[in-house]
């Protein structure tokens, strides 16, 4: 029977196998439509929800991570904020930097040094501290300049030493020989939240 013979409108006579034919065309159709516009619109989904899955175990495995942790986090918080309030305790108030001048000076005489320059500068305002920077040049041996640093270190307030400068009148025995140094002293006071407005 040729394909021409065939009667759209009588298909009930149609041979077995064109009736197989175009019930497999109808099938396969039927199947590209649910697939086109239903299945793979639910495949993205699938695939999008599985993503958002991962993203949100990810999420989970680092949140569980931190509060299986949680209590060293607050005892590491604790003690960070007690080292950092010893921090600022070792920082002079306003009324304290007078002494800490006073301080710096003595620990200069104590040392055996003659102070030929002591001139301090304008409050440098950083983030949450003032330094008070103190130009000194003293005279005196090698040996009471290291006594003098060594003094400063062992202020109770922070107290750092720049820009040295060393030189001598006389370059035999440079250890014995009366020398001078020329420094610049900070000094460092914390900034309450008024002084950082």
């Amino acid at each position: 029977m040729d394909l021409n013979e065939l009667d759209f409108n009588n298909i009930s006579e149609w041979p077995l196998a064109a009736k197989a034919v175009l019930i497999a065309f109808g099938c396969g159709l039927i199947g590209f439509g649910w697939y086109h516009f239903i299945t793979s619109g639910q495949i993205e989904q699938l695939e999008r929800a599985e993503k958002k899955e991962l993203e949100l175990r990810q999420s989970f495995e680092q949140k569980q991570h931190k509060a299986a942790n949680l209590e060293k986090y607050r005892q590491q918080l604790a003690e960070m904020e007690e080292s950092f309030g010893a921090m600022l305790r070792q920082l002079p108030d306003q009324t304290e930097v007078a002494s800490l001048l006073v301080d710096v000076s003595q620990t200069g005489l104590a040392s055996g040094l003659e102070f030929e320059l002591f001139q301090p500068s304008g409050e440098v305002n950083k983030d949450f501290y003032a330094e008070l920077p103190i130009r000194v040049r003293v005279r005196g041996r090698y040996h009471a300049f290291a006594t003098f640093i060594s003094g400063l270190a062992a202020l109770p307030r922070i107290v750092t030493v720049h820009n040295i400068q060393i030189g001598g009148d006389d370059e035999r025995g440079a250890a014995m020989a009366p020398m001078t140094l020329g420094a610049i002293v900070k000094t460092y006071r914390y900034l309450d939240e008024s002084g950082v407005q």
